[in-house]
């Protein structure tokens, strides 16, 4: 892959005469930079996401609710709303 990095004047003069005394192109130096920093610097830290992914979805609830929802649904909504006796009918009044 080629890359294009800016550097400041002074941090290119600094790169350029390091070259000149080891004897080594700027691309292998700023390689080896590379490689030196990333095998040094920690990974980062997982998300929340990531350290509970395993976990998500399980044990929680029934094993078949999916498949049982609609009867699951029924009943919770029986228990929130009881049937009661039913209403006496009221009398007709009018003509038979």
């Amino acid at each position: 892959m080629t890359m294009t990095v800016k550097l400041d004047e002074p941090l290119e003069r600094a790169l350029r005469q390091r070259c000149a005394t080891v004897g080594r192109s700027a691309s292998a130096l700023m390689r080896e930079a590379l490689q030196a920093y990333l095998a040094q610097t920690a990974p980062p830290a997982p998300s929340a996401y990531a350290l509970g992914e395993d976990l998500f979805g399980k044990h929680a609830g029934a094993a078949d609710l999916s498949s049982q929802r609609r009867a699951a649904l029924q009943q919770i909504w029986d228990q929130k709303h009881p049937a009661g006796p039913a209403p006496a009918a009221k009398p007709r009044h009018g003509k038979n």
